[in-house]
């Protein structure tokens, strides 16, 4: 398979990034190390190129419907700008992928999805809108996948507000975004789409451009010059993985999945069972009332070895669950994990053990998240 690249991969190969193979692309896993660069998205910022993400766009009378079908969560009463955590699901109610939908206006719509799952959402959505066309009615829909057009960077800190501030002029000013709103702009010259969202636990903002390498380069160039002074550092998939999973996000492939329902991953949230129409839910009604389902939890464990996807959680000498991901937090000095276990070993602060490698390890049930910024 060949593997594709984003406009900003010369300026991570030349610049000592560490490339990896992720999500059918070429990312940059690290530049220093990932300690180095979590501590700065916690204390400073830092940027990441996030162009791997899939960008589809939706537009027409037969948007808002079509959106309506695909996700679980609502999008008849987004405003203009407004942006929404929801989910895709399989009749069965299993879970597709976790995605970002935007509401730019009436008749437009944005979606963000994960890289790996590019491809099977954009024929999901092919398949909705066949249904459209087999109805034999006139369909006023356009459906594009951008992201090979696009680029998408996100700069995520306690800084990151005053750095992109000073390289953005919008109508409306970057200080008064709400949390998971967003507004066309111009950032260093280029055009974009803000929006106030991120994927670290950090306030920060995500920046969509249409445009070529060389400008996308310039652009995250000038991103970097400018917070050089702020503590601003590139960084890459590495850290954002132990950034999010401090901040207990939900990750596609390990928390998330096709044969794991939003209900069970305990994301109702952004499930709104009371909407009729989205693919899923007659499944998801029947999950709704199971008794004892699994329970997705956070442990801490009693030691510095860290427990990994697929470890075994066992009550005494009864396994109850498995490690969905796990690391060594840098901000807390202490392994984590999130984990799926039996409903009756789900209560905080019930202790726990993980087998790693063969030797058990005490583990104990503490709140999600493991991180929380201060306001």
């Amino acid at each position: 398979m060949t593997l594709l690249r984003t406009p900003l991969y010369d300026w991570h190969a030349s610049h000592n990034g560490r490339i990896v193979e992720f999500g059918g692309w070429e990312m940059p896993v690290q530049y220093t190390s990932i300690v180095e660069e979590h501590h700065a998205v916690r204390k400073a910022a830092g940027l990441f190129d996030i162009s791997h993400m899939g960008r589809l766009t939706f537009s027409g009378l037969d948007a808002e419907p079509l959106m309506s079908r695909l996700l679980t969560c609502r999008v008849d009463n987004l405003i203009d700008g407004q942006i929404r955590y929801g989910l895709v699901c399989n009749e069965a109610g299993g879970v597709l992928d976790d995605v970002l939908v935007n509401r730019l206006n009436d008749m437009n719509f944005g979606l963000v999805v994960n890289a790996s799952n590019r491809t099977k959402i954009v024929a999901w959505v092919e398949r909705l809108i066949a249904e459209i066309d087999h109805e034999h009615r006139a369909r006023d829909l356009d459906f594009d996948d951008q992201t090979l057009e696009t680029a998408m960077i996100a700069i995520q800190g306690p800084k990151a507000l005053s750095i992109l501030s000073r390289v953005t002029q919008s109508d409306v000013p970057l200080g008064s975004l709400k949390y998971y709103s967003g507004c066309p702009a111009e950032v260093a010259g280029c055009e974009a789409f803000v929006s106030r969202t991120g994927y670290t636990g950090e306030d920060g903002f995500e920046i969509i451009v249409a445009q070529d390498a060389p400008e996308t380069i310039a652009l995250w160039q000038r991103l970097l010059d400018e917070g050089q002074g702020d503590g601003l550092l590139p960084c890459g998939l590495g850290c954002r993985d132990t950034l999010r999973l401090e901040a207990a996000m939900p990750l596609y492939g390990h928390e998330l999945g096709e044969a794991v329902d939003p209900l069970t991953a305990g994301l109702a949230f952004a499930v709104k069972l009371d909407k009729p129409d989205f693919v899923g839910r007659e499944a998801l009604l029947g999950i709704k009332d199971q008794p004892n389902r699994p329970v997705r939890v956070g442990l801490r464990l009693g030691s510095k070895r860290i427990a990994r996807e697929h470890t075994e959680v066992f009550f005494g000498p009864k396994p109850i669950g498995l490690v969905s991901s796990g690391t060594y937090s840098p901000t807390l000095e202490q392994s984590i994990a999130m984990a799926y276990v039996a409903a009756d070993h789900s209560s905080i602060g019930s202790t726990l053990e993980v087998d790693i490698r063969g030797k058990r390890e005490s583990a104990t049930i503490v709140p999600l998240p493991f991180y929380k910024r201060a306001v």
